[in-house]
């Protein structure tokens, strides 16, 4: 039968049925389900008919050469296809083909014509109302036109853009149509086997309605919403159903009132919830994961007409038993939520203090076993707390529910000896610290470079051991403490004896030793080199590709702007945004990252800025110094207030600088581990193993170690990957999750907020209004002068941009983390993790920064 399948058809059938006809056909065969009858018309018949569709492949041109943000072009090319589609005959072997399945079906019956399209209900992308349904056509003849509008739905506006911005070439995409025998439902509805909103796995949603289900989908109705729990409804509301949408004697649908006796009845009993939930929860057991189904109701029973994966669902990291788990993300303390490639996630696993799991791209730890103990559960809250407070309720609202995490006792007495003896405030023990890590970095640059093939892996584990090493050296983290606690003394003690809100801020201006804000001010210095120099600056401003340097020299002035911009690459060069990932490219491998930020600089600035801008901050500081220790000298004990405040201001300038360091140390060994690593894989694309060098970053350190000795790689699982990468794209990692599914976010429990006004973390004293720049990459940031930065995180990559803002707002942070840090260093007043700021917050709107108070108010 041309084009057409029956009865054949199961959820391998993508590419024959599109997405929606092969999870038809999947459910079909499980046992239980009642799927109304059908056949399908193949993507094969769809590519017949559309190659005789005239001038179709020049306007499929010109639509993937149109700019995303030109919509109306858009809607007019789009619109021009559709119409070409529609008028184009359906060949006569295909009619011919459909009129008898309907004759076999029941010729004068009446169906439900569906588009189907190859990338539509698939694990990483639902396409979900992207292309056209019509119900209640009847007979041959408008069942046909009916085929020919679906397979025109493909180019519909919103199914273009959509494509577009998922990817995906519009010749890649095929459009199968499904055509099934109409159900006319007494109710129908959509029912998540998964919390679409929290990734509660264990809770199923049920919408409801009368008559079709369309009627919900549109927001013409409200839905009955049902939650059910193992096999109970544990909640419902019931709504008001004025409107329902009926089907038409003649063909079509119309939309009715709803008797008024009817209108607040339940479309559903919850004997019916639950038995529905039931029949999805075999549903999901078939396909492996959470579905959304579309059912109907009729006399006979419940009726399945539709089953697509949730594609908004974040991944559970994998555990190795049944028992529950609380997992807290390792990006919301990092500074980088996005995903990482399986290369970087195994990379951070192999070279992280303590266990990881990997899950939608992101990294989390399992802190279950210190939630479960009183005293573990306390120093872990408190820790947390210090650094994020949503994490911290996050976790308690996780504890508020008794029956989750089970109390053990706690494990007895710890070792003893007492805490470890308080470091002496002595900058000789920081250099100290930096130089033996320095050494050791060296000494990795030393031993890596000869070893290729399976000894460079053996090489690069043995290395990986001595990252923890130093890292791990106890020193290390006392020395890290001694700065945080001494700013945290600071905090606490001044806000009690002087009612000042943060004092440490302005203490910890300037402070020596600090290599991110070290690395802000550098960039600056490179700007009061090229600044004489006009063609120099003409040039960087046209540079477009990474290989400008050279090119650079030849101009006059050219060489020492070079030499001046290799120098920063030879000290900051193995930095970028999302540093923690392995196989994001450097700013020495992607230079042209740093010209926008050049230019900024030489535009924004008069020369000797970086000088200036340090000593101004180091004077604030001891301004600020001599101005607190005059007014607790004047307080009763002053005196020896004023000495331990001293001896803690003496402290944390010593110490608070290196709190940046040990990234930096870890972000220079990466550097060193992805050279090797990418020439390894270099080598294998010679070798015809590879098809490309960044295919290794889509392995894991394992599997590539495994490649390089066996010379074969998995192609697929390559490609697999790739496509899975871009979806955890479109997810947001959660702060806390379960292993339930849940992602809980935390809330700020505050009543001192202004109406309107967005609630975040104080990290940096002052108030300061500007104009807001929302900056969601790096590299698109166009700063000036009093600009209010308003992003979703910042890492060290950022903080040359630091040096020509006003203020700092971050949907993620907490006063320890980078931005906040060095937010401080540069007197910025900052207000960190404010929830979707970035979507709050437009682009230009003008705002007020709270940094003392920790919220953001919009004033325009």
């Amino acid at each position: 039968m041309v084009g057409l399948r029956d009865r054949e058809i199961d959820e391998t059938s993508v590419a024959l049925v599109g997405g929606k006809g092969a999870h038809l056909g999947g459910l079909s065969r499980i046992e239980g389900i009642h799927v109304p009858d059908g056949f399908c018309v193949t993507t094969d018949a769809f590519r017949r008919t559309m190659a005789h569709v005239p001038s179709l492949d020049e306007r499929l041109d010109r639509l993937s050469r149109l700019d995303l943000d030109d919509q109306e072009a858009i809607r007019k090319l789009s619109a021009e296809i559709r119409r070409i589609i529609e008028g184009s005959p359906v060949p006569d072997d295909l009619a011919a083909a459909v009129t008898r399945a309907l004759a076999r079906l029941g010729e004068q019956e009446a169906y439900a014509v569906r588009s189907s399209a190859t990338a539509e209900d698939l694990p990483t992308a639902s396409f979900a109302g992207q292309q056209d349904t019509y119900l209640n056509v009847v007979g041959p003849t408008e069942i046909l036109r009916h085929i020919s509008r679906c397979w025109a739905s493909l180019f519909t506006e919103r199914a273009v853009t959509y494509r577009r911005r998922n990817g995906i070439d519009h010749r890649a995409v095929h459009m199968a149509v499904v055509v099934q025998r109409m159900v006319f439902p007494r109710a129908a509805g959509i029912l998540f086997t998964a919390d679409p909103v929290t990734g509660d796995r264990t809770a199923a949603t049920v919408d409801a309605g009368f008559g079709l289900g369309e009627a919900m989908v549109s927001g013409l109705v409200n839905p009955d919403v049902y939650k059910v729990r193992h096999g109970e409804v544990v909640a419902r509301t019931i709504a008001a159903k004025h409107r329902a949408l009926h089907a038409v004697a003649t063909g079509g649908t119309r939309e009715v009132a709803v008797d008024a006796r009817q209108q607040e009845q339940p479309a559903l009993t919850d004997e019916q919830v639950v038995e529905l939930v039931r029949l999805g929860r075999r549903i999901e057991a078939h396909f492996g994961r959470p579905q959304d189904i579309e059912w109907c109701l009729a006399d006979d029973g419940f009726r399945i007409v539709q089953s697509r994966p949730i594609t908004t669902l974040f991944p559970i990291p994998e555990a190795d038993d049944q028992e529950n788990h609380v997992y807290v993300s390792v990006g919301h303390q990092q500074m980088m939520t996005d995903p990482m490639k399986p290369l970087g996630l195994s990379m951070w696993q192999l070279t992280a203090m303590v266990p990881m799991h990997a899950a939608g791209g992101r990294l989390f730890v399992d802190v279950t076993r210190r939630l479960a103990s009183p005293a573990s559960r306390d120093a872990l809250l408190d820790a947390v707390g210090r650094g994020d407070p949503l994490i911290r309720d996050a976790l308690e609202t996780v504890l508020d529910r008794a029956d989750f995490i089970p109390s053990l006792p706690d494990e007895g007495p710890g070792p003893t000896g007492g805490a470890p003896a308080p470091v002496a405030t002595d900058p000789a023990i920081v250099t100290g610290l930096i130089e033996r890590s320095r050494t050791s970095v060296a000494a990795l640059e030393r031993d890596i470079r000869t070893k290729t093939g399976p000894a460079l892996f053996e090489s690069l584990l043995e290395a990986f051991e001595e990252h923890k090493r130093v890292l791990g050296d106890p020193l290390n983290m006392r020395v890290i403490m001694a700065g945080m606690d001494a700013t945290w003394w600071l905090n606490d003690k001044l806000r009690e004896w002087l009612g000042e809100k943060n004092a440490a801020d302005t203490l910890t201006l300037s402070a020596p030793g600090n290599v991110t804000s070290e690395m802000g001010l550098a960039l600056l210095d490179v700007a009061d080199v090229v600044r004489p120099h006009p063609e120099v600056v003409a040039f960087l401003q046209g540079v477009e590709n990474d290989g400008f340097l050279d090119e650079l020299a030849k101009l006059p002035g050219g060489s020492e702007a070079r030499d001046a911009i290799e120098a920063y690459l030879d000290r900051y060069g193995m930095r970028c945004v999302g540093e923690i990932d392995i196989t994001r490219p450097r700013w020495r491998e992607h230079p042209s990252a740093l010209v926008p930020v050049i230019l900024d600089n030489v535009r924004n600035f008069e020369p000797g800025a970086a000088r200036r801008r340090f000593e101004q901050g180091r004077q604030a500081a001891l301004k600020k110094e001599e101005d607190v220790l005059a007014r607790l000298r004047t307080l009763p004990d002053g005196e020896r207030k004023a000495a331990e405040t001293k001896a803690m201001i003496d402290r944390v300038r010593t110490f608070i600088g290196y709190r940046e360091y040990p990234k930096y140390d870890i972000v220079s060994r990466s550097f060193v581990y992805k050279q090797a690593l990418l020439a390894e894989a270099g080598r294998l694309v010679r070798d015809g193993v590879l098809a490309e060098k960044e295919d290794a970053f889509y392995l894991t350190f394992q599997e590539l170690h495994d490649v390089v000795r066996s010379g074969q790689a998995d192609g697929r699982l390559i490609q697999e990957r790739k496509e899975a990468f871009r979806s955890y794209q479109a997810l947001t990692p959660p702060r806390v999750l379960t292993s339930d599914g849940e992602g809980v976010c935390g809330a700020y429990r505050r009543a001192d907020v202004p109406a309107g006004a967005l609630v975040g973390l104080p990290v940096s004293v002052g108030t300061i209004e500007g104009r807001a720049r929302v900056v969601l990459d790096m590299a698109d940031a166009d700063l000036e002068a009093g600009d209010i930065l308003v992003t979703a995180f910042t890492d060290p990559s950022w903080s040359p941009l630091f040096v020509a803002i006003k203020g700092l707002v971050t949907e993620v942070g907490g006063p320890m983390t980078h931005g906040a840090v060095i937010a401080r260093e540069y007197g910025l007043p900052a207000v960190v993790g404010v929830e979707q700021a970035t979507r709050l917050i437009r682009d230009g709107q003008r705002i007020r920064v709270h940094g003392t108070d920790g919220y953001v108010e919009l004033l325009s």
